[in-house]
C-alpha cells in the first residue's frame, strides 16, 4: 500500500471539526451545567452523551482515546456523587470543573506521544494510504495541540472563576466559549492550509 509523501495532500478532508468537537461535547456539557447543586446531574448527562455518541463504536467493538475517557471519568463521578455524603463531595463540587477540563487537556496532550487523539477522527474519512503519511501526521499533532492547549487554558480560567468570583461569567463562560469557537475554526482551516503549503 503507497505512502503519500511530504509533497503529496492526504484526502481533502483529514480530519473533521465536526468529529472532533462531538468528542468533547461531553466535556462540555459537563463544564456548562455543572455547578454547587447541579454537578452530580451534568456527571450524568455527560455519562449519558459519551454512550450516546460513542453507541456505534462500542457496537463495532473500539472507542476513542476521549471516548473512553469521557465515559470512565464522568462513572467514577456519578457513582461517587451516589456514594459519599454531601460533606465529603465539597471538593469536588467546588473543583468539578477545573478537574474535568484539566483530565481532557492531560489525555490531549499526553496522546501526542503515542497516537494524536485526532486522528482518531481524521481516520473515519481518510484511506489506510495516507495515515503514515508526514503531511498526515503533522496535520494531527498541531490539531491535537491546539485542543489540549485550549483544555489547559480553560481549567486555569476555572481555577481563577473560583479565585475571583466576580468574573465568574467570563472565566467559566464567556472566554471559554469564544476558544472553544476559535479551536474549532482552526481546526476546520488549518488542515487545508497546511496541505496547500505542503503542495507548493
Amino acid at each position: 500500500m503507497g505512502q503519500v509523501t511530504e509533497t503529496q495532500a492526504p484526502p481533502k478532508r483529514s480530519v473533521s471539526a465536526g468529529g472532533v468537537f462531538l468528542g468533547f461535547a461531553p466535556w462540555i456539557i459537563f463544564t456548562i451545567v455543572a455547578g454547587p447543586s447541579t454537578w452530580e446531574y451534568a456527571a450524568l448527562a455527560a455519562l449519558a452523551a459519551s454512550l450516546v455518541l460513542s453507541g456505534r463504536d462500542i457496537l463495532q467493538g473500539h472507542l476513542n482515546l476521549l471516548d473512553m475517557t469521557g465515559i470512565v471519568f464522568f462513572a467514577v463521578v456519578s457513582v461517587l456523587a451516589l456514594a459519599l455524603d454531601h460533606h465529603e463531595l465539597i471538593w469536588l463540587e467546588t473543583y468539578a470543573q477545573v478537574l474535568a477540563n484539566a483530565v481532557v487537556a492531560l489525555v490531549a496532550l499526553g496522546s501526542l506521544f503515542f497516537d494524536p487523539f485526532t486522528a482518531q477522527y481524521a481516520r473515519r474519512s481518510t484511506p489506510p494510504s495516507v495515515w503514515d503519511s508526514p503531511v498526515f501526521k503533522h496535520i494531527n499533532m498541531v490539531l491535537t495541540a491546539v485542543w489540549g492547549g485550549v483544555f489547559v487554558v480553560i481549567a486555569v480560567l476555572g481555577l481563577l472563576a473560583i479565585l475571583v468570583p466576580s468574573l465568574d461569567d467570563w472565566f467559566n463562560w464567556v472566554v471559554p466559549i469564544v476558544l472553544l469557537a476559535c479551536a474549532v475554526k482552526f481546526t476546520e482551516r488549518y488542515p487545508e492550509s497546511y496541505k496547500a503549503k505542503a503542495l507548493a
